[in-house]
C-alpha cells in the first residue's frame, strides 16, 4: 500500500456564487477519485474567513525519494533484523 498525504487548497477571495461554484467544480474534477475531499469554513471575524478544502493524494516522486532516503530513521529495535518499522 502506498502512503498518502493530506493536502489543502484555500479559497480566500471570490466575487460571485457562480465563480465560487465554478472553482469548486474545477477543483473536484482535478482530484483523484479516492481523495476523500472535505470542505470547511475556517477563520474568524477579526482575520476573515476562507473556504479550506482538504484531500488525500499520493506522494510526488520527489517526496517519495526524500521519504525513502530517511526511512531508516523511522526504525526502532525489535524484529529479526534488529529493527522494526514505526507506523
Amino acid at each position: 500500500m502506498t502512503r498518502r498525504v493530506k493536502d489543502f487548497v484555500d479559497i480566500k477571495d471570490h466575487a460571485s456564487l457562480d465563480d465560487l461554484i465554478g472553482r469548486l467544480v474545477a477543483l473536484r474534477n482535478s482530484l483523484p477519485e479516492d481523495a476523500n475531499a472535505e470542505l470547511r469554513l475556517r477563520g474568524d471575524d477579526v482575520f476573515g474567513r476562507k473556504l479550506s478544502i482538504s484531500y488525500l493524494r499520493e506522494l510526488t516522486a520527489e517526496e517519495a525519494a526524500c521519504e525513502e532516503r530517511y526511512a531508516h530513521l523511522n526504525a526502532v529495535p525489535g524484529n529479526e533484523e534488529g529493527w522494526r518499522d514505526v507506523a
